[in-house]
């Protein structure tokens, strides 16, 4: 399938599909640059009423940080990191998961993506309040582990 295609079923209705797309996009994101040239629309996705789709957006972003050689990723990063206390715990989850790969790709955004993880104050229900926590100082202590502080 084209990347134009996997990239427009994103947004789609068929989330079960869109899902499928984006682990394609994932994969292709680690070999090679070809994926990052939608690096706007992913960005785009970061404010999607639809959770699903700021969840692909953000971690395609992610993904996709070790191509970036424009600064583009630094110049979303204020948007991408309010996705740590993002209204959905779920999506918020998936953004944290994912910024110890954000700064492996761009070593340079550790400090600022270190200190919004060490200011958060995520409000959820209980049963997920302590998930986000643990996920925080994991990919806190990841980043830290990088050596790019």
């Amino acid at each position: 399938m084209e990347l134009d295609q996997l990239v427009q079923a994103l947004t789609g209705s068929n989330d079960r599909y869109a899902y499928a797309c984006l682990k394609e996009l994932l994969a292709q994101s680690g070999n090679s640059d070809a994926v990052f040239t939608y690096f706007d629309r992913f960005a785009a996705m970061m404010s999607a009423q639809n959770s699903y789709q700021r969840s692909r957006g953000l971690l395609l972003i992610a993904a996709n940080a070790q191509w970036d050689t424009e600064g583009r990723v630094q110049a979303v990063l204020p948007e991408y990191l309010c996705h740590i206390t993002d209204e959905r715990p779920i999506t918020a989850r998936q953004c944290i998961k994912a910024l110890p790969q954000l700064v492996a790709g761009q070593p340079a955004l550790a400090p600022a993506v270190l200190q919004a993880l060490q200011t958060a104050k995520p409000q959820y229900a209980d049963s997920m309040q302590g998930l986000v926590q643990r996920d925080i100082a994991a990919a806190a202590q990841a980043i830290a582990a990088q050596g790019s502080v």
